[in-house]
């Protein structure tokens, strides 16, 4: 059944088309990803469908009765309410009567409670109460009764995702609703979203979550759309194939567009109908010839930075705010090769570590120490700052001419913007002339033409898009300094990183490997055995089994695919451990790794032979 249908719809931001004619419908039960470069008019799109937004032509069209929530890049709360306030709604009795009993139970009062609990059970929203309970839990949204104007940009942004979904609408249009939400969270909310039958249209550039949760996704380039019916790998299939047919019809419309004119030029000045005709036959072959169309992407070969052997240590280090320690005791000497992830819950004390890494803070205990040719490039969240009314071109001039290369060459600054994105015509343009995600992109450019050994990125996926997130994937893999990340988008870390360190107080748990096989190596750890007490004999089954419950089919099922995972792992493990470069603490590392995998692997086989005896 359709919910929406966006028909002929065009917009223009100044003098630049956004998008002209597109349509699509969305239908019970879709989930749609749009996706787009920077810049294309992804949000321009859904605040237009949503209604924040008149369009130049076209129209957009709900099925009849249905409601529609949308959550906008940027919060709208207004700025001096409670937080039970911003997500629960007045004007609709059942939300207004479970503000009230929440109210009644942060104050104890027993008669109110007593009072609102029967108007509950006639009004029958107690699913919405359990709702209410789940989305704050999940969202870490606690003291409600919290002014909005004492939060953060990114606990606003959560109080609203919480509002929406708490409402339930029939139809959700989400703006990047991952960002600012920690792992554990977005794991909750893929869950969340995927037991729902709501409608759904998002932008994001987290693509685990799309792939995990869109069953279609769209994408917008040069102000028309493309379908593609299949997650984000689907996505990258059948966009690769439609980029290679442009390129090909491309070089065709070159061809003729040369034989065109080489015929005109050939003619006389005075031209009939025939002539006019085959003209403009040429102007639309010259169109379609100019038609940039992407190719593979070309990463420069980087020269290795100079690294001595000591190149940054922390000793014994250990960091506490108030009563609350973020981590203990923790000893760690990176090398050359380091391309470590930090993972763990918002406040876990990842931005802390990475200010104790580049000497904007200092530890309680232990030491910091850094080598003596260490240059530190840092990319902070908070972004760029510079005069806005600079030019791109100059913001990275300032910074650098060149970027240094193998063999003595070098990319020019100019290059440089154009690998990240930035055609030429448009580094000539002020800075506050750039969107937020664009401003975002030359802060990156900036940290990157500093030419560090070792690089700093703390949540550096947040605002850009997909394009400009595989384009700093390629050049991280050339990248031949040390590399500390910060992140949530799970598909980044596992493309970039080797091993991850874990956040959760009071210790630092250093992982061999990314952030997928810290994952696994959670779920299929060993459960803790059931233990009978003493002089209890377990009770005996009524009667023999014959076949699998439903929960040991689901295992069951599932087997394979772990062992296969573990035994990935063991060989990365062993090629680890043949590799004489390693250092000692390394190799240690490794070999008890590479001992528990064995042991579980060994344990999952046996599990799977227990269980196929009944499948």
């Amino acid at each position: 059944m359709n919910l929406l249908s966006v028909e002929d719809l065009s917009l223009n931001y100044g003098e630049k088309v956004l998008f002209r004619s597109v349509g699509f419908g969305l239908n019970e039960g879709e989930r749609i990803a749009l996706v787009g470069k920077n810049g294309t008019g992804k949000t321009s799109l859904l605040e237009t469908i949503s209604g924040d937004r008149d369009a130049e032509s076209g129209r957009v069209v709900y099925r009849k009765g249905i409601q529609v929530g949308y959550l906008a890049q940027e919060d709208v709360l207004e700025s001096d309410m409670t937080i039970l306030d911003a997500v629960l709604d007045d004007a609709q009795e059942p939300f207004s009567t479970i503000k009230q009993f929440e109210v009644a139970l942060a104050e104890n009062n027993s008669q109110s409670i007593q009072e609102l609990s029967e108007k509950i059970d006639q009004l029958n929203v107690w699913n919405i109460e359990h709702r209410v309970k789940e989305v704050l839990s999940n969202l870490k949204i606690d003291q409600t009764h919290q002014s909005t104007k004492t939060l953060s940009g990114g606990q606003r942004k959560r109080i609203a995702l919480a509002r929406l979904l708490i409402h339930n609408p029939d139809l959700m249009i989400l703006d990047e609703p991952t960002n600012h939400l920690d792992l554990e969270m977005i794991k909750w909310l893929e869950s969340y979203i995927m037991s729902s039958a709501n409608g759904l249209l998002l932008v994001s550039h987290d693509r685990t979550f799309i792939d995990n949760i869109c069953n279609r996704i769209i994408e917008l380039e040069d102000g028309s759309i493309f379908n593609y019916k299949g997650g984000y790998q689907y996505f990258l299939s059948k966009r690769s194939e439609r980029l290679q047919n442009e390129e090909t019809q491309r070089e065709k419309a070159t061809n003729l567009f040369r034989k065109e004119l080489d015929w005109y030029r050939r003619q006389p000045k005075a031209r009939g109908t025939k002539s006019k005709k085959r003209m403009e036959g040429v102007e639309q072959l010259k169109q379609k010839s100019k038609r940039i169309v992407e190719s593979e992407l070309l990463i420069p070969d980087m020269h290795e930075p100079r690294l001595g052997s000591k190149i940054l240590e922390l000793h014994n280090a250990s960091k506490t705010f108030g009563d609350r320690t973020l981590f203990s005791k923790f000893d760690y000497k990176f090398l050359p090769s380091d391309r470590v992830g930090l993972i763990g819950n918002n406040g876990s004390g990842k931005s802390t570590f990475i200010r104790l890494l580049t000497g904007a803070l200092a530890t309680d205990t232990g030491k910091v120490v850094h080598g003596e040719t260490l240059q530190i490039s840092h990319y902070q969240q908070d972004g760029l700052r510079v005069d806005e009314g600079k030019r791109v071109i100059d913001v990275v001039k300032d910074i650098a001419e060149v970027f240094p290369l193998k063999k003595g060459k070098h990319l020019s600054a100019a290059q440089m913007l154009e690998l990240f994105l930035f055609p030429r015509n448009k580094q000539g343009v002020r800075v506050d002339q750039l969107s937020g995600g664009e401003k975002k992109r030359l802060h990156l450019v900036q940290i990157l033409m500093k030419n560090p050994n070792f690089l700093i990125l703390d949540e550096p996926t947040n605002d850009f898009d997909l394009f400009t997130i595989q384009v700093l994937e390629e050049f991280l893999y050339s990248f031949k300094g040390c590399l500390v990340v910060a992140s949530h988008d799970r598909y980044f870390l596992d493309r970039i990183v080797d091993h991850v360190f874990v956040f959760g107080a009071p210790q630092i748990k250093d992982f061999p490997g990314n952030y997928s096989q810290y994952e696994a190596s959670i779920r299929l750890a060993p459960k803790p055995k059931e233990r009978t007490e003493p002089g209890k004999p377990k009770e005996k089954r009524a009667r023999e089994k014959t076949k699998l419950s439903y929960h040991e089919q689901l295992e069951f099922d599932g087997l394979e695919d772990e062992i296969e995972q573990l035994k990935t792992e063991k060989l990365l493990l062993e090629k680890k451990l043949s590799d004489d470069s390693q250092p000692h603490e390394r190799i240690q590392q490794a070999a008890e790794r590479l001992s528990s995998v064995l042991e579980l692997i060994d344990e999952k086989e046996m599990r799977w032979l227990e269980l196929s005896e009944y499948a």
